[in-house]
C-alpha cells in the first residue's frame, strides 16, 4: 500500500472511531430530550422506539404548572444557579491567586501543597460529607445556600489551583519584567499582563467547576433541609415514589436541567477564544 493511501486510511479510521465516540457520547442526552416528548404509552413500553410518533409537552407542561414538591420548579433552577455561579466565581478568584503564588514563587512546602492538591482529587466526595457538615455546622452556614457554595468551592478549588498553574508556568516571567521596566506596578501587570493570557484556563476551571456544582446531589441532601433551599438534583428526588417513577417528569426536567448548563458553556467558550487570540498577539 501507498504511504498517501496508508495515511487516508488511518485518517478515515481515526474519523470513524471519533464520530462512534460521539454517537455514544451523545445518545443519552438523545435519549433524554426524546423522552422527555414521548407519551406514556410509548415511555412505558418493551418495544424500542427511537423517535417519539406522539410528540407531546405533556410532561413538560405538568412540570411547569404542578411543580415539584409543592414548589415551583423555577426555586429550585434559582438555588442551583445561585450555586454553581457562587461556587464559579468564588473559586475562579482563589484558585488564579494561588495558582499564580505557586507558579511564580518558590516558598518552603510548596511540594508538598502541589501534593496535597492531587491527594485532594483523589478522595470521593462520599468520604468528605461528615467533615464537611460539621464544619458548615460550627460556621452556622447548615441550610443555607453560602454553605453549599463554601463546600463545592472546597471541592474544585484543588482542581483548578492545579490547572491554573500550568496556565500561569507558560507565560514568561519576561513580559512581566518588560511591564515593570515600563513602569507598571504588580497589581497592573497581573491584571494587564498575566490575566489575558491565564484566560482560558480560568474559563476551563469555571466549566468545570459550574458543571460539578450544578449537578451536585450528596451534599446539597447533606446540607439543606428547607424544601424552599432545595436544587434541581434534589428536586427531581420526589419523581421516585413508592407507587412508581415518573420517567416523563423526569426527563422534561433534566432536559430543562440541562439547558443552563449549555448556554453557559456557549457564553464562556467565546470568552476562552478570545482570551486565545489575545495570548496569541501578546505572547
Amino acid at each position: 500500500m501507498r504511504p498517501l493511501a496508508r495515511r487516508r486510511l488511518g485518517k478515515a479510521a481515526l474519523n470513524t472511531a471519533g464520530v462512534l465516540v460521539f454517537l455514544v457520547a451523545i445518545f443519552p442526552v438523545y435519549w433524554m430530550v426524546s423522552t422527555a416528548f414521548k407519551a406514556n404509552d410509548q415511555i412505558f413500553t418493551t418495544d424500542f422506539i427511537p423517535f417519539p410518533t406522539h410528540f407531546t409537552f405533556e410532561h413538560i407542561t405538568r412540570v411547569l404548572t404542578e411543580g415539584v414538591a409543592e414548589h415551583s420548579i423555577w426555586l429550585y433552577m434559582r438555588n442551583s444557579a445561585i450555586v454553581a455561579l457562587g461556587t464559579v466565581v468564588i473559586g475562579a478568584v482563589f484558585a488564579l491567586l494561588s495558582a499564580t503564588a505557586v507558579a511564580r514563587f518558590r516558598f518552603k512546602g510548596r511540594t508538598a501543597f502541589l501534593a496535597l492538591l492531587l491527594v485532594a482529587q483523589m478522595i470521593p466526595a462520599e468520604a468528605l460529607v461528615i467533615p464537611l457538615f460539621l464544619g458548615v455546622k460550627r460556621l452556622g452556614l447548615y441550610d443555607q445556600l453560602l454553605g453549599l457554595i463554601v463546600t463545592q468551592v472546597a471541592l474544585t478549588l484543588p482542581f483548578g489551583i492545579w490547572m491554573l498553574r500550568t496556565f500561569v508556568a507558560a507565560v514568561p516571567k519576561s513580559l512581566e519584567e518588560a511591564a515593570w521596566i515600563d513602569g507598571a506596578s504588580r497589581f497592573t501587570t497581573f491584571w494587564k499582563v498575566l490575566f489575558p493570557l491565564v484566560a482560558p484556563g480560568l474559563v476551563a476551571t469555571s466549566i468545570f467547576s459550574f458543571i460539578t456544582a450544578w449537578n451536585e446531589l450528596i451534599m446539597a441532601l447533606y446540607l439543606i433541609s428547607d424544601p424552599t433551599k432545595y436544587t434541581m438534583p434534589v428536586a427531581l428526588q420526589y419523581f421516585f415514589g413508592q407507587k412508581g417513577t415518573d420517567w416523563g417528569a423526569i426527563m422534561a426536567s433534566s432536559t430543562m436541567m440541562t439547558i443552563p448548563v449549555v448556554i453557559f458553556f456557549l457564553v464562556v467558550q467565546r470568552r476562552m477564544v478570545s482570551g486565545l487570540v489575545a495570548g496569541a498577539v501578546k505572547g
